[in-house]
């Protein structure tokens, strides 16, 4: 049996050597350089409007940069290995320093905007927002300049419920579906035999049913083995602990909900109201992330969580007591990658080819050797 522990580690393939093993061998770009940038602000511009008119968002300003002590910053996960670009500004000769973070995600900040900008159950917003994060192994579609549709929407308390969390993640999916559908309309090279499209509907699944299927197998693995029988997976309930002892993966307490007890369609027991969107990479032949998203916790699943990893000094920030007092709306959000959909939807075997970033020597070297060239 694989190290399950192991495959709770950070993201990312682990190794270069592990990295030239499974890049394609016959890859050609289906776009010139020129047609790739041309693509690239035709199925962002597309998704973008698609998404506010899917979901009722509007497009607001994000901040690259957060007060460190404001507690609104993104650990991403609750082991603390993935942790924000700090740096201090001493500003007015030291009268009046700010200690400032680069934000990892604009998870928290969202919400705390949803209330900012009065917006009403059922409105939300939707953010161009960038980030860094440091602690990522670099490998063909994890980098540290990430970029992400990250949105937020409010909402009720009775749509704290799994039918809602579905209703939304189908609509997302439409719009990827139909994004894929207008870059080729745009650039008919892109349809190719060698690269199926992505079914019309999305399969949604728990986590426990997965760990039914493949019980000895880790979570990376089981994930790769069901999208052999389903190229397009919605994973629920990510975070909360499964019968082997692990979570399906790491997922931070204070955003979305993974410990509300839900029911799968057999009526057996499972948890949590989040889950990622996942797909099988035709280019790469490999698993390939496209969300994260949730129904946000609500105060009682907000002290639950913190006491199940830990982390009840969290309830101090502003954020938190947000949430406990009822300060800032319910609501249901998400991130869809901007690169990693791009990437997907242009064929393309490394996110370096949508996206300008750095990258180590090893890696622009084993990506030339196979005709992939990293934007620079």
């Amino acid at each position: 049996m694989s190290d399950k522990r192991a495959d709770l580690a950070g993201p990312g393939i682990g190794d270069y050597e592990e990295l030239e093993k499974v890049l394609p061998e016959d890859y050609n770009s289906l776009l010139s350089p020129k047609e790739t940038q041309q693509a690239i602000f035709a199925a962002k511009n597309f998704i973008e409007e698609r998404l506010c008119e899917a979901l009722d968002l509007m497009m607001v300003t994000v901040p690259l940069i957060v007060d460190a002590e404001s507690g609104v910053n993104d650990y991403l996960d609750r082991d603390g290995s993935r942790t924000p670009i700090q740096f201090h500004i001493s500003n007015d000769r030291g009268l009046h320093p700010v200690d400032a973070q680069i934000v990892q995600a604009a998870t928290k900040w969202k919400r705390m905007a949803l209330k900012r900008f009065s917006m009403a159950p059922g409105e939300g917003l939707c953010t161009d927002m960038r980030a860094v994060r440091k602690d990522y192994f670099l490998d063909h579609d994890h980098s540290v300049y990430v970029d992400q549709w990250d949105w937020e929407k409010a909402i009720d308390a009775e749509d704290r419920g799994l039918e809602f969390l579905k209703q939304t993640v189908n609509r997302i999916w439409k719009v990827i579906v139909d994004a894929e559908e207008y870059v080729q309309g745009l650039f008919p090279q892109l349809q190719n035999t060698k690269y199926p499209n992505l079914p019309k509907k999305l399969t949604f699944l728990h986590a426990e049913d997965i760990l039914d299927m493949y019980p000895d197998l880790p979570r990376k693995q089981r994930e790769t083995a069901i999208l052999q029988e389903c190229p397009a997976v919605f994973i629920i309930g990510i975070g909360w602990t499964l019968k082997d002892g692990y979570p399906h993966e790491m997922r931070a307490a204070d955003y979305d909900d993974w410990c509300t007890e839900t029911q799968s369609i057999d009526g057996r027991p499972c948890h949590g109201l989040n889950g990622d969107i996942l797909v099988w990479n035709p280019v790469t032949r490999r698993r390939h992330e496209l969300s994260s998203m949730g129904i946000r916790v609500d105060a009682t699943a907000l002290k639950q969580q913190l006491e199940l990893t830990g982390q009840l000094d969290f309830l101090k920030y502003p954020y938190h007591q947000a949430i406990l007092h009822n300060t800032i709306p319910l609501s249901i959000g998400g991130g869809i990658g901007q690169s990693r959909t791009l990437m997907l939807l242009l064929r393309k075997a490394h996110l370096g080819e949508v996206t300008v970033s750095v990258w180590p020597k090893i890696l622009k070297e084993i990506c030339a050797k196979k005709n992939i060239h990293v934007l620079e």
